[in-house]
């Protein structure tokens, strides 16, 4: 669910006209890779998995938010899952990474809200998890917080992120559909030259490939040469980055790529899950410039590998063998794919700052997709 903060010089401003949906990849016949997906085509075909959106509008100035992805249901804390990060290029500020690289788990939910955001996103969900039951003896927790800059159509500098705009995003995370696009952490966000946004994709692979889920999450707002399938969609809209040969040009940014998966792998493995999301990063295009923060965190919520906050002193996991650990990376980067194309193809133009990142045209896309393949999308 999504929750707004509409303001304009202390008023409330009047609800935007109704855009009419636009399409997911599927709905344009973009298909990318061989597995299926789940049913909502979204991390959240990984049981337990929650995600909630705060989106804050303020004027004409404040276009940002708040996205929380929860790995389950119960007490993060006391129930830890085996989490890994992988930083394809590391030009960002995502808050726990030594902590979760050094032990392997995640503790919290993870946050990605805008890039000056970080640290009261931070500071909120810390307040929030400690007056939790059961916590009041916790004296450290280590919040696990990503971000891109959306500092084009954001305000960035005044910081607008609130506690009450990460409680929301937190206690209102939810299982099934999730909203994608110009919503979120998303907000304010551009990719390849057009909005960019929230996007999500799953793959449930088949019984004999073990019959697990995987699900991906991601925040784009990077530059590079658009590619849908393969379709040169960047080049062919002339909209790209270095299209004059200019190094202003070069599309600086950063996207979080979040995956979760049900099967049971250990951190060693999850850092292995989380590297393949950067293959699917880069079937779509981009060029990881110098200046873009490109992160991925891998988590797994199966039962076998949970890890208690207290308890024996001794452990036994049951976890996947590394000669099946195959299909799940092909499943995250298929998902990772489709879910960058998602973000783009939810997102609806938004103007900040005196600017507009319009929306990727979905009838010019179309007509591409035609050109290059036959038949009709």
């Amino acid at each position: 669910m999504t929750t707004l903060r509409w303001l304009l010089f202390g008023l409330p401003l009047l609800p935007l006209v109704a855009q009419q949906p636009r399409p997911r990849a599927r709905d344009l016949g973009i298909t990318p890779g061989i597995f299926a997906p789940g049913v909502h085509n979204a991390i959240t075909d990984v049981a337990g998995v929650r995600v909630g959106h705060a989106t804050v509008i303020m004027g004409d100035s404040i276009n940002t938010g708040v996205t929380a992805i929860l790995p389950h249901g119960g007490n993060i804390y006391a129930s830890r899952v085996p989490a890994a990060i992988h930083v394809g290029n590391g030009f960002g500020k995502f808050l726990g990474t030594t902590q979760v690289a050094e032990l392997g788990e995640l503790e919290t939910p993870i946050l990605l809200t805008c890039t000056l955001c970080v640290w009261r996103a931070a500071d909120a969900m810390v307040a929030w998890l400690l007056a939790q039951p059961g916590m009041a003896s916790v004296r450290s927790i280590n919040p696990v917080v990503g971000e891109t800059n959306d500092g084009g159509l954001n305000d960035i500098r005044a910081r607008p992120i609130a506690p009450g705009d990460v409680v929301a995003a937190l206690e209102r995370a939810d299982t099934g559909s999730v909203e994608e696009g110009s919503v979120g952490a998303g907000r304010g966000t551009q990719a390849f030259g057009w909005k960019g946004g929230i996007g999500t994709s799953s793959r449930l692979l088949p019984g004999s490939l073990g019959g697990w889920a995987v699900g991906v999450l991601v925040q784009t707002n990077f530059g590079g040469v658009l590619q849908v399938e393969g379709v040169p969609v960047g080049e062919e809209l002339g909209r790209h980055s270095y299209r004059n040969q200019l190094m202003r040009e070069r599309g600086d940014g950063s996207v979080i790529i979040v995956i979760a998966t049900d099967a049971p792998l250990t951190a060693r493995q999850l850092e292995r899950v989380a590297a393949r999301g950067i293959m699917g990063l880069a079937r779509t295009g981009s060029d990881a410039s110098n200046g873009s923060g490109d992160y991925v965190v891998a988590f797994s919520t199966a039962e076998s590998v949970r890890r208690s906050a207290t308890g024996s002193l001794l452990r036994r996991d049951e976890v996947l063998v590394n000669d099946a650990i195959s299909p799940v990376f092909e499943a995250v980067i298929e998902a990772t794919e489709e879910a960058i194309y998602n973000s783009l193809l939810a997102a609806s133009s938004v103007t900040g700052r005196g600017r507009t990142a319009e929306a990727l045209p979905i009838e010019e896309l179309r007509r591409l997709l035609r050109r290059y393949r036959g038949g009709d999308r």
